[in-house]
């Protein structure tokens, strides 16, 4: 038997079942706040080679966490078979193959709904099931490169900066593709019926950027990088050196915030307030500047210490685990030796388990299976032909 019980974990999705084909990116990511939440997530991974140039640490590949793996060969007709058997058992399936792979290996949403019609059938793809570049590679910063996010991130006079994963890959796509299953497990409710959701990173770009689409309608926001409020160009939204060569972060975007922040940095509000918009960006940023690397950066969280005039250290990772409030509120936890984050959101009423460390492919087989409905005869004659481990 698995070490991880699923009939105990709670959570707000306790008891659901979620059927996730490999992949990376928005997948696991999208996956994993399904399973942080108590869903039971089977992994389907496939028998081939790691890949060269990317490999896969079990114990720190942690948008796997909180998985029951097994690995199969999906090429194979017997393998293909079990799988629908899973998907009949299944809440949720969640694929992110290009478009047309999962109908080729026989696993297609026509194929998974007739057999199961309440299941929820979740497709997440860079581009999408449609369009004319449905069909081709990409990652991350190719999806937010056509949606305007890219072009609007980076320094003034300089080039268009990538912002890690984050827009992409795990804010358009991870984030969407939960929110796509919850709203589909409601009309659940409603309709009796599941539905194929369309999740491309593409598209959940593009939704993060609509405030700004309303910026640029409105002769709000510049099409020139840094030259807005909240990409740095305002004074008072920006991030400043210390002396001690760590960062600060300023974001006094209200007036009452900012006439704080110019007190406590010994200016005088009354003469700034109002001529420190991004337009007069060269005459008050370096006046900033200059106050905020007489000190360190410890020194400056003493100074804004209880102040609402929103300034805060930069931290990197290997800092964040040991800040005060990170702390108090167990934001960060620390599993099998690996510091991680704690599953998010929170729940008063039905809170989330801790999360189980990354397993090994193949770990889970012969407790998933039986489970889920495939008899100790199909197990064996998987294994028999290779087709599963």
């Amino acid at each position: 038997m698995s070490d991880i019980d699923h009939g105990k974990r709670g959570g707000p999705l306790a008891g659901l079942r979620v059927l996730e084909f490999a992949g990376v990116g928005p997948t696991p990511m999208g996956t994993m706040l399904l399973a942080d939440m108590g869903a039971e997530v089977v992994t389907l991974d496939r028998i081939e080679p790691v890949e060269l140039g990317n490999p896969k640490v079990p114990g720190f590949d942690l948008l796997r966490r909180n998985r029951l793996v097994v690995k199969m060969d999906l090429k194979k007709a017997e393998a293909q078979a079990c799988v629908l058997r899973l998907a009949d058992s299944a809440d949720i399936l969640i694929e992110g193959f290009r478009p047309g792979v999962m109908e080729r290996l026989g696993l297609g949403p026509d194929v998974c709904l007739e057999r199961n019609p309440k299941l929820i059938y979740a497709r997440t793809t860079g581009w999408g099931q449609t369009g004319p570049l449905a069909d081709r590679a990409g990652h991350d910063l190719n999806y937010i490169s056509l949606t305007g996010a890219l072009h609007a991130i980076g320094r003034e006079g300089g080039p268009p900066t990538p912002p890690l994963s984050l827009v992409g890959d795990f804010g358009g796509g991870g984030l969407y593709l939960a929110v796509g299953v919850l709203a589909a497990l409601h009309s659940r409710q409603t309709t009796g019926l599941g539905q194929v959701i369309d999740v491309a990173m593409v598209d959940g770009a593009l939704s993060l950027m609509t405030s700004f689409y309303g910026g640029y309608a409105s002769g709000r926001m510049s099409l020139e990088r840094g030259t807005n409020v909240v990409d740095g160009g305002a004074p008072y939204y920006d991030v400043y050196l210390c002396a001690d060569g760590e960062y600060v972060s300023v974001a006094p975007i209200e007036t009452r915030f900012r006439r704080e922040l110019y007190e406590k940095l010994g200016l005088d509000p009354d003469i700034l307030l109002g001529r420190d918009s991004p337009a007069e960006r060269h005459s008050v940023k370096p006046k900033l500047a200059a106050i905020f690397l007489q000190r360190t950066r410890a020194e400056w969280c003493k100074v804004f210490e209880g102040s609402d005039a929103c300034v805060a250290p930069v931290l990197s990772v290997a800092e964040a685990a040991t800040h005060p409030h990170h702390v108090e509120r167990d934001s960060l936890l620390t599993i099998a030796g690996v510091v991680q984050p704690a599953p998010a959101p929170r729940f008063v009423g039905t809170p989330s388990p801790t999360p189980s460390p990354p397993r090994r492919s193949g770990t889970d087989t012969d407790d998933v299976l039986p489970r889920w409905g495939i008899d100790t005869e199909t197990i064996a004659r998987l294994r028999s032909l290779e087709a599963l481990e």
